[in-house]
């Protein structure tokens, strides 16, 4: 029989987070500390154990541990793997939530944006904000021909991808892989040589959250990758001037509460930005920094589940 769900108010839990992950690793075991700080009780999920129960409960989601309730808020620390089909329903929980009132960081339209690497450069070019020129297209042909007739060179990129796996640095005239191994997309940019240090490749990683730049570092490498995950070494950078404040303008242009923003700055001493990271990870930047990344998630969380102050 069918339930009647529909005159159900369901109910919140007020100091209940939700912790989108799927281990306890490092990342998850600091920012659990730090909400618990801010007084706030937290349940750690995984969307794949998520979904939905139309006509089954009050709100139509399935969330095991909360009993039928909702939580206050939900931090998005990781996304799994899946097929198109899974992606798009643990999305779809993301959504609901927001929908439904509880606070989301960050929310599903902000990691659709910066998950899709056209999108995000689509949305810091539309924001006014310098930015390599960049091509995205299905055809072949037509993308050949764009390497060929380069002046320098392309940066391939996986138009999903992270910790700068799967990028390549094409000559020009140099071919381009096989459709199916780029999935059926080539996202090509122009490479931007950036000052060096000491015959060193760098680029900047600014930590943004609630409209603030609260960490930064130059990260450096004898490879042009200069992720930190693939052995570049991070040392602190100023928290004020261009680099601070592009990062703050792009994480707004992606409708993001926090992301890690990656920047290069040009021979003529100007920024460019490359990406912006909507679940960025931060054990390497806290490691150059005295700010408690964590904390100041945990804070900005925390302040957005207060009451507004009345008129």
């Amino acid at each position: 029989m069918r339930r009647d769900v529909s005159d159900v108010t369901p109910d919140i839990v007020r100091d209940l987070v939700v912790v989108f992950t799927e281990d306890a690793d490092w990342h998850t075991r600091m920012l659990r500390r730090a909400l618990e700080r801010e007084g706030l009780r937290v349940l750690v999920l995984s969307l794949n154990d998520c979904g939905f129960a139309i006509g089954e409960t009050s709100h139509g989601l399935l969330l095991p541990g909360l009993d039928g309730g909702l939580p206050a808020a939900a931090f998005v620390r990781v996304i799994a793997k899946g097929t198109t089909e899974q992606i798009t329903m643990r999305l779809g929980v993301l959504h609901a939530l927001r929908e439904l009132g509880v606070k989301v960081m960050n929310d599903a339209r902000a990691i659709e944006r910066c998950v899709d690497k056209s999108m995000t450069s689509f949305l810091i070019a539309r924001a006014g904000l310098p930015t390599p020129r960049t091509f995205v297209r299905e055809d072949p042909s037509a993308m050949q021909a764009l390497i060929d007739s380069a002046p320098g060179d392309t940066v391939l990129k996986p138009l999903f991808g992270a910790q700068g796996k799967g990028l390549r640095r094409l000559a020009p005239r140099e071919l381009l892989p096989d459709a199916a191994k780029v999935g059926g997309v080539y996202y090509l940019q122009e490479f931007v040589e950036g000052r060096q240090h000491a015959g060193l490749y760098q680029d900047w990683r600014v930590f943004v959250i609630g409209g603030r730049a609260v960490a930064a570092m130059v990260r450096r490498s004898e490879r042009w990758i200069t992720n930190i995950h693939q052995g570049a070494e991070g040392e602190p950078a100023s928290l004020e001037g261009p680099a601070a404040e592009m990062a703050v303008a792009a994480t707004a242009a992606v409708g993001a509460d926090y992301a890690g923003v990656d920047l290069i700055q040009e021979a003529n001493g100007s920024f460019a930005m490359l990406e912006v990271n909507s679940m960025p990870a931060w054990k390497g930047l806290q490691k150059t920094t005295e700010t408690d990344i964590a904390a100041a998630m945990a804070g900005h969380l925390a302040g957005c589940l207060q009451p507004a102050p009345a008129a």
